[in-house]
Order: C-alpha cells, then sequence, then structure tokens
C-alpha cells in the first residue's frame, strides 16, 4: 500500500462503502488506543457510496473475509476511481487506515462472506423492482406482514406521508404509524426527516419510520437521541433484515416478484 492508493471500505453500521486516497506511508503512534496505533493518512472522497452502484464481480472482491487485501481483478482501480470521482458527494478531511496486506492474501481463492453477497445480490434484485414508489409498496407489505392495517398514499405529491400504519383489524388501534420512504441514491437529509416529524403531527401519529434506501446523512443522525421514543430510522441493512424476518408472512404477490430461498451454510468465524 502506498501513497495514492484507493481503498475502498465497507461500512457494516449502514451498508454502504467508504472510499478514499492514501495520502501517507505506514506510521505508528505508541500512544493510540489499542490496534490503532498502526495507521496510514486517507482522505476520504465518498463515504456513503451504496453497495448497488458497485458490479457484482467488485462486490464478490469485497465480501472476502480478509482484514485488507488488494483487489486486482477487472480493472478494479480505474473502475473505483471512477465511481468516487463520479460520485464525490461527501468530502472528510485527512483520516486514517490500517496498515498493509498480508502476503499471502490469493484473490481468486479467498474465502468469501457467502451471507453478505446474497444480501448484495437481494439488494440488487430490490432496487431493480421497487424503485421509486415501489419501495414503499415493499415497506407497506413488510407492515402487514407484522400485523399492521396500513393505507398506502397513490404515487405521486404525498406531503411526506408515504405509508399510515396502526394496530387492530381496522386500524384504530395504537400505535399509529407515519412512514416516509426514499429509494434515491442520496442519503436522506434534514429538512426530509423534518417533513416526517411535521406530517406526523398533521395526522396525530404517535411515532414515525423513516425509511432510506441509501442511508442517512449525520444531521439526520444526530436527531436519533432526540426522537427516540418517537422515530425509527431504516437503512438498506434494517429492511432487508425486516424483508428476510417476515418473508413467510408476506402477500403471495411479493413474494412472487422478490422470490427468495432459505439455505443452511457453515458459519465463518469472524
Amino acid at each position: 500500500m502506498k501513497p495514492g492508493d484507493y481503498v475502498v471500505v465497507p461500512r457494516k453500521s449502514n451498508g454502504t462503502v467508504a472510499i478514499g486516497e492514501v495520502k501517507s506511508g505506514y506510521t505508528f503512534n505508541p500512544d493510540a488506543e489499542g490496534k490503532y496505533g498502526h495507521f496510514r493518512d486517507v482522505r476520504w472522497i465518498n463515504t456513503d457510496v451504496p453497495r448497488s452502484a458497485f458490479d457484482q464481480d467488485l462486490l464478490y472482491s469485497l465480501g472476502a473475509i480478509m482484514t485488507i487485501c488488494e483487489i486486482k481483478r477487472n480493472d478494479a482501480e480505474k473502475r473505483v476511481k471512477a465511481l468516487a470521482n463520479g460520485q464525490a458527494q461527501n468530502t472528510r478531511p485527512t483520516d486514517t487506515a490500517a496498515s498493509a496486506a498480508p502476503e499471502n492474501f490469493d484473490e481468486e481463492t479467498a474465502e468469501i462472506d457467502l451471507e453478505q453477497l446474497s444480501r448484495d445480490a437481494i439488494a440488487k434484485l430490490i432496487i431493480q423492482k421497487f424503485k421509486g414508489h415501489g419501495m414503499a409498496r415493499l415497506v407497506e407489505a413488510i407492515l402487514k406482514a407484522q400485523g399492521f392495517t396500513t393505507h398506502l398514499s397513490p404515487e405521486g405529491p404525498d406531503k411526506g406521508i408515504d405509508i399510515l400504519a396502526a394496530g387492530g383489524p381496522f386500524g384504530f388501534d395504537h400505535p399509529r404509524i407515519c412512514v416516509q420512504v426514499k429509494s434515491g441514491n442520496a442519503p436522506a437529509d434534514r429538512p426530509e426527516f423534518t417533513q416526517l416529524i411535521g406530517a406526523m403531527q398533521s395526522v396525530n401519529a404517535d411515532q414515525g419510520l423513516f425509511v432510506s434506501w441509501s442511508g442517512f446523512k449525520t444531521t439526520v443522525l444526530r436527531e436519533v437521541p432526540v426522537q427516540f421514543f418517537k422515530v425509527r430510522l431504516w437503512n438498506q441493512e434494517d429492511l432487508i433484515a425486516q424483508l428476510l424476518s417476515n418473508y413467510s408472512k408476506l402477500d403471495e404477490d411479493i413474494r412472487l416478484e422478490l422470490p427468495l430461498k432459505q439455505i443452511w451454510t457453515l458459519s465463518t468465524a469472524d
């Protein structure tokens, strides 16, 4: 690893990928906490690239169960640079990354995180079939599988209300939930979050659910403690987790559009 190389870091917390450029050689800080004494300076170019923006071959390489590796296949470096420079929406000052890759890494035979690869394939199918208003339809199906009675707003301007959901066979029970769904490529920002809060008040909802396929900017995440008892956030990872948990109870038409089957595989230590 050397200055000028690009680094690609899958972010397990929100299902996105960070892309940066190495800016320094190896450095050791004896006063740093734990393993973080070993580092290289990195300029983060884009910290919220959706995994769906990567082609399947690159996702396969990123799924290697290794802390650090070098990806060479299919002009990977050129494609990552193009992706970073073409979608450089979020920039951050110099940060740190880990040190050099193991010498014995073989990209072609490395052990692969099959669970993550499966989720990537599911994510690609979801965004192909449920982009736009279809994403709200999928979220509604999940809520119905969880036992809520729902109302789905028609396609078009919705004033921040995509779905209304409540308990009971007629939807008269509590909790009463106002749901906003975003399926775009950009992380949701504070104005959209504020719009949901206003929509909750206008329909006397008890709680709100904000679903954003591409995640949330820090301006939204800062509001989580303030609105903890009022609002929940679902990013791509959360949505897929809810889908898998409730799949057997989804309406048949949704399962036909999104055909999945469960398999058993050996568990690999982290």
